[in-house]
């Protein structure tokens, strides 16, 4: 399966990607504050603006209308397998990034509170344990699951940061994304492709959290215009009906 050529994605909700339209796209990455939302222009350049707000549902609504969403969380939970697009993004970054992409866990893992028990689950559907990352991002799983189900009115994709960040400079990062250094070459890495990010973080919401948002919007443009690279090609779906792909 090719991971260097650029396929037109299938959202799973708001109805296929057409044109690039003149309209905004937001990145969403998770923070401290609950969500991180950038609102990148519609000439895809510029000076993001930023929106941070209790639930992925209160970003949209503060970013406005906007063409197409990007958000750094699984959307699709497997049954019983492991996820494709974990599997591809992870050749995609290579060794250096590869542990950036975590396994998703299946369904039945993220409903279960107790990590104890998720793990037992996860490891007797998948034959593979849960990583403790992963259960600890399941209650942000399950509110973009809820979210994206109950039907957003435009596109609502999967992306991931550290493989748009790979994209955008021709390789993995392999500086450290929460250190100063991190920080800085990624400001420059967004500021190459002509995206300026604010010096300062809002306030709930961390440097890199600030940043990845960032890439995430590049990376939600890049799908308006049916220029993203989708691991898989064709979405893998589940028993929720979610096409399953990460967005670059």
């Amino acid at each position: 399966m090719s991971v260097s050529e650029p396929r037109r994605p299938v959202p799973p909700t708001g109805g296929p990607v057409r044109a690039r339209a003149a309209s905004p796209v937001l990145g969403v990455d998770a923070c401290r504050g609950g969500w991180v939302g950038a609102v990148l222009d519609a000439s895809g350049r510029g000076r993001v603006r930023v929106v941070v707000a209790a639930t992925v549902a209160q970003v949209l609504d503060a970013a406005g209308e906007v063409g197409v969403v990007g958000v750094d969380i699984p959307i699709g939970l497997p049954d019983a397998s492991r996820r494709a697009a974990d599997v591809l993004t992870r050749s995609f970054l290579g060794r250096a990034k590869a542990s950036s992409v975590f396994t998703t866990p299946t369904r039945a893992a993220v409903e279960e509170a107790d990590y104890a028990t998720a793990n037992l689950r996860n490891r007797a559907l998948v034959g593979i344990g849960l990583s403790k990352q992963a259960h600890g991002l399941r209650r942000s799983i399950l509110e973009v699951d809820a979210w994206v189900r109950r039907g957003v009115p435009c596109p609502v994709l999967e992306v991931h940061p550290e493989a748009s960040f790979a994209a955008m400079s021709g390789a993995a990062l392999t500086t450290r994304k929460r250190t100063a250094e991190g920080a800085e070459h990624r400001r420059a890495v967004l500021a190459a492709v002509g995206i300026e990010a604010p010096r300062e973080a809002p306030r709930g919401a961390a440097t890199d959290d600030l940043l990845d948002a960032c890439a995430a919007a590049w990376s939600a443009y890049r799908v308006s215009g049916g220029e993203a690279l989708t691991f898989p090609d064709a979405p893998e779906v589940f028993s929720d009906g979610l096409p399953a792909a990460i967005h670059v």
